[in-house]
């Protein structure tokens, strides 16, 4: 019974050994790019130049946010 098991359990390499099986090859590992931060900050610092408003328009679109989670709140506690 404990014999089947081992069988079962035997890792990749000792089961090609074997079969008869060459090893397997290495594969190369992957390199991630590098990321240039002041090539992204110039980048982003071009972009707010260009389009001014983008701020102003986040910040506005969180506090609409902000105000619509708490009428939400509001509203299921019905505390108005």
């Amino acid at each position: 019974m404990y014999g089947n098991i081992s069988i079962l359990i035997m890792g990749e390499a000792k089961r090609r050994k074997n079969l008869g099986i060459p090893p397997r090859e290495k594969t190369e590992d992957i390199k991630l790019p590098q990321l240039d931060k002041k090539a992204i900050q110039q980048k982003v610092r071009s972009t707010l130049y260009k389009y001014p408003i983008i701020p102003f328009l986040f910040y506005g679109a969180a506090i609409l946010i902000l105000i619509g989670g708490l009428y939400y709140v509001f509203k299921s506690l019905n505390i108005a």
